[in-house]
């Protein structure tokens, strides 16, 4: 049960960053990338977001914020 409840919060976590990953796309005025691309942005950016909050203890889903708003900024 706790695998698939994971599963299930990964999931959600991914489908945020996707959604905030192509509202940054749009703000900049840059294409939007297909979903196969935008999906795999979004699980590195959550893997990442998982390890800074592991070691600092911080929301998961205001560390994915700060990612995708740092990579644009390159």
């Amino acid at each position: 049960m706790t695998i698939s409840y994971m599963g299930f919060i990964r999931q959600q976590e991914i489908r945020a960053a996707v959604r905030f990953l192509q509202w940054q796309y749009e703000k900049q005025k840059m294409p939007v990338p297909g979903i196969d691309q935008l999906n795999r942005q979004a699980a590195r950016i959550v893997d990442e977001a998982h390890r800074i909050a592991k070691e600092r203890g911080r929301n998961v889903l205001g560390i994915v914020r700060e990612l995708v708003e740092e990579i644009k900024k390159r």
